[in-house]
């Protein structure tokens, strides 16, 4: 019997064609698939890319959407003359400069981060079709941020038009209440602010800086609360038989350190330390310490890392390691020597410890509703890291309430109808006296509200304190 040998050799000349032939329609299966994800699922997210150009063509048929404050005051709108010629209009001016930025030579803040979606409309089918048929344009959808207009206001009020900056968040969601930096602009008058700073007497004026994000500044008492913490990781927890006599001054590793206004504190266990911030108590516990602990502590909460924030900022720094030398541990202790710290950075250390060591991601912008008050997109909180342990916040919170009922706050939060659990800071910025004023805290400390942030730029000059600009705020929260 003959074989069919050339039915054989067909079938293995086809096989390579027939591969060819499932690998060409497997490949496009999967291209029409990814194609139908795309649309569904990452278009709009490309699409609403902060850097992606093509957003502006929708500014052809739509008008650029509003941005509300939590409180439902307009801070941003486009207002449009009987020519047709459209304007950006910012109602409080400088107030909400920073964090909602302006629209105009390559925007900033809000503005920019939520550009696509302000060109965008939902507004109901029958309107949208109406508008197609008349040439006319549709209305953008809303941006309802998170900031509260008059917690804004009470933060600027109390700034005075002194340089520094202000962060308010609630530590449980991470939701920005408000944010102020000084100087500021009008960004409703950006062409001058724009020619202004480009000329050669405004080259250095630091008007369009977000010092709530950007500025980096020496943390001074403020990051005792690390000293500490470091402290009381080394010693087990063990820290309740502490004991030191303060004079006033003393020498830790060749270098002379002065209690400040020239206070002597007398014997203080680590509760009076804090209280007081007394500088030569945490000299002594500082020089105690691992350089590497404590650069690694540091680096826990988020010196020299990058933040969970998806505009501007500056990353904190924290240079001190175990070959440092010995010298620059009694300054580095107690908030001085090289170390750098944000506004931003300062609240989210604050939150983690009012929100038993969990940070939570700050976000700005709560949702998105079409131009009738129609929600269209929502964004929720989320958390970003534990930094330290629910044993460690309650700790600190503990020490920290002391501040504030007979120490370095008391003159500011010792009598108010609500607790305050917070740390005061004086830090110097050069050899001449001059110094910035800290407050760092929260309310409620038992079930925190929010976290306030404060730095006061200039504080020897101007007389004005963090903990005076904290107060206020939290006063018009509980109005």
């Amino acid at each position: 019997m003959k074989r069919d040998t050339g039915n054989s050799r067909n079938s293995l000349k086809n096989r390579p064609i027939i591969f060819m032939t499932y690998v060409t329609v497997i490949l496009f299966l999967s291209l029409f698939i990814y194609i139908i994800y795309y649309i569904y699922h990452d278009a709009d997210t490309v699409i609403a890319n902060s850097g992606n150009r093509r957003q502006d063509a929708y500014a052809a048929y739509i008008t650029r959407g509003k941005i509300v404050t939590s409180d439902d005051v307009v801070i941003a709108e486009t207002l449009t003359d009987d020519a047709g010629n459209e304007t950006r209009k910012y109602p409080y001016g400088s107030l909400f400069c920073h964090s909602v930025g302006y629209n105009s030579y390559g925007r900033s803040g809000i503005e920019l981060s939520m550009n696509f979606y302000m060109l965008r409309s939902h507004k109901n089918i029958f309107s949208k079709v109406k508008h197609d048929l008349t040439g006319e344009k549709n209305e953008g959808d809303t941006v309802v941020s998170t900031l509260n207009y008059k917690l804004q206001q009470a933060a600027s009020d109390a700034m005075g038009g002194k340089n520094g900056a202000v962060i308010v968040m609630e530590p449980s969601t991470g939701k920005i209440l408000a944010m102020v930096s000084n100087p500021g602009f009008d960004p409703n008058d950006m062409d001058n602010v724009w020619a202004e700073i480009h000329t050669e007497e405004g080259e250095k004026s630091t008007v369009m800086v977000n010092r709530a994000t950007q500025g980096l500044y020496a943390p001074g008492s403020t990051f005792k609360l690390i000293t500490l913490l470091e402290y009381y990781r080394e010693n087990n927890g063990r820290i309740d038989d502490y004991s030191y006599e303060c004079k006033g001054e003393g020498i830790y590793n060749d270098v002379k350190i002065h209690c400040a206004h020239g206070g002597v504190h007398g014997n203080v266990d680590i509760e009076h330390s804090l209280a007081f911030s007394c500088n030569t108590s945490f000299c002594n516990m500082g020089t105690t310490l691992d350089k590497d602990s404590l650069h690694s502590l540091a680096e826990e909460l988020m010196f020299n890392q990058e933040l969970p924030w998806n505009s501007g900022y500056n990353k904190s720094s924290f240079v001190l390691t175990g070959e440092s030398s010995d010298g620059e541990v009694p300054q580095t202790v107690i908030g001085q020597g090289n170390t750098k710290i944000t506004p931003l950075h300062n609240a989210l250390i604050m939150s983690g410890i009012a929100n038993g060591g969990l940070v939570m991601k700050p976000y700005i912008v709560d949702h998105i509703e079409n131009a009738d008050g129609a929600m269209i997109t929502k964004f929720g909180s989320s958390s970003y890291k534990q930094i330290i342990t629910t044993d460690e916040s309650k700790m600190l919170t503990e020490y920290m309430k002391k501040v504030c009922e007979y120490g370095t706050a008391a003159s500011q939060f010792a009598y108010t109808s609500y607790k305050v659990a917070g740390k005061t800071g004086t830090a110097e910025y050069d050899n001449e006296g001059n110094c910035n004023s800290w407050f760092v805290g929260f309310s409620n400390p038992d079930n925190p509200d929010i976290v306030v942030s404060v730095v006061v730029e200039d504080s020897n000059v101007n007389q004005l304190s963090g903990a005076y600009v904290a107060k206020r705020i939290f006063d018009e929260y509980y109005r």
